[in-house]
């Protein structure tokens, strides 16, 4: 089994999860789980919600990378979640 942690990519307002094919692609290379989130960009609280939730389904540990909004959408996701290792901002 690995240990490397499954990175949750979380993009910003005015963008979809698509936009991080290529980041996936290298990730997913070097060996990474990763997961794209879908942000549903209606609230901060709501989107946080969302993504913590998709969090707390992931066995193991956690690194979340938000771009722009996905920033501040991340930092809520994460209050609270024992699994997130590490927060990455892009952008943020």
């Amino acid at each position: 089994a690995s240990n490397k942690p499954t990175i949750v990519l979380v993009h910003g307002a005015f963008s979809g999860s698509s936009s991080w094919n290529a980041v996936i692609t290298d990730l997913t290379a070097d060996g990474y789980t990763v997961i794209a989130a879908a942000n549903p960009l209606r609230s901060l609280q709501g989107d946080a919600a969302y993504v913590a939730s998709l969090v707390k389904s992931v066995p193991g540990p956690v690194v979340l990378v938000g771009h722009s909004y996905g920033g501040e959408v991340i930092s809520v996701a994460a209050a609270g979640r024992t699994n997130v290792k590490a927060l990455v901002f892009i952008a943020g």
